[in-house]
């Protein structure tokens, strides 16, 4: 974990090679000017240097993996966080976090019906849905499988859910529609309090940060400060945002994929914009801590390499 100084500039645009969604125009300090997903010098020689780390393993051995084998190897994180203002009444609260269905041709309802079964078996007091359900147009078959499995999940204090830059890229108002049918509540710059007794929980949502959809300030007027408080944000990097303000106590992102392919040495040659600086993991930003999920869909090229899909079980203790 790092400690890590404050930045509030962030990009404002969308990858260009999605066809038929609108540009958006960058808004982006001057060494940021450039397209989201361009191959750089540096990642060009980090691609080759993974490429010739990866020989041994190349050929049909090696594709299958990546393509058919890690894609389907979901993996259950256990992560015990200690949240100095979390009231004892919530020590040992689980909370399941799931992230990037993507649902489309790969992400099919079998693999979404496996993944919820585990779910539901860790028996969580909560479910977080972290964005992007689905990936590109045309979005109406993906969501006749996607509604009545997420039905399915159960957790003591409920699902929910906040959207992502896909989900607005898409049709927001056909996926706001789904999760409403499939029981998800919406975090839209919003809060809700769960409660033990007289004790609370504060657990809030932006909206997408990417589309300049998530609102903080209101939210943070209408957040109570008596009690820990929980942000669901799609993007990890908006942390640089969350964390100075010194209300949360943790923020939980997806958005990254932690880069699919984790190369040797070099790591994730691609990241997209606002999922660098917090690509995987847990990190400790100021009092906040953040933690951004793997995923558990893709977005093309599909493979996964040293980055297995997430389910991630997060227990919370009170240390106050």
């Amino acid at each position: 974990m790092r400690q890590v100084v404050a930045d509030n500039s962030f990009p404002n645009q969308r990858p260009a090679d999605l066809p038929g969604e609108p540009q958006m125009p960058p808004e982006l300090p001057t060494s940021e000017q450039r397209p989201p997903w361009r191959i750089t010098r540096r990642r060009l020689l980090g691609a080759a240097l993974g490429t010739a780390l990866a020989a041994p393993v190349a050929g049909a051995a090696g594709y299958g993996y990546v393509r058919e084998i890690e894609p389907d190897w979901v993996a259950v994180e256990r992560i015990d966080l200690p949240l100095p203002r979390l009231h004892r009444a919530f020590e040992g609260y689980r909370i399941i976090q799931i992230s990037d269905l993507h649902m489309d041709s790969w992400m099919t309802p079998d693999r979404l019906r496996d993944v919820v079964g585990r779910i539901n078996a860790l028996a969580p007091d909560l479910i977080a849905i972290t964005g992007d359900f689905v990936t590109h147009q045309p979005i109406a078959p993906h969501l006749d499988g996607l509604v009545p499995e997420l039905r399915r999940l159960a957790a003591r204090d409920g699902v929910f859910g906040v959207l992502g830059n896909h989900d607005h890229w898409t049709d927001p108002t056909v996926v706001r529609a789904a999760l409403r049918a499939a029981g998800v509540t919406e975090l839209r710059n919003a809060a809700r309090a769960i409660r033990r007794g007289d004790a609370t929980l504060h657990l809030a949502g932006v909206d997408d940060h990417w589309v300049g959809a998530a609102d903080l300030e209101p939210l943070l007027d209408r957040l109570p400060t008596d009690a820990g408080a929980i942000l669901l944000a799609h993007e990890p990097d908006f942390a640089e945002r969350s964390a100075p303000t010194g209300r949360f106590d943790l923020q939980l992102s997806g958005h990254s994929h932690g880069g699919q392919m984790n190369l040797p040495i070099i790591g994730a040659p691609i990241l997209p914009p606002l999922g660098r600086k917090y690509p995987r993991g847990r990190y400790q930003i100021g009092a906040m801590i953040q933690y951004t999920n793997r995923g558990l869909g893709m977005v093309r090229p599909y493979g996964r390499f040293n980055c297995r899909p997430e389910i991630t079980l997060l227990t919370l203790h009170a240390t106050g």
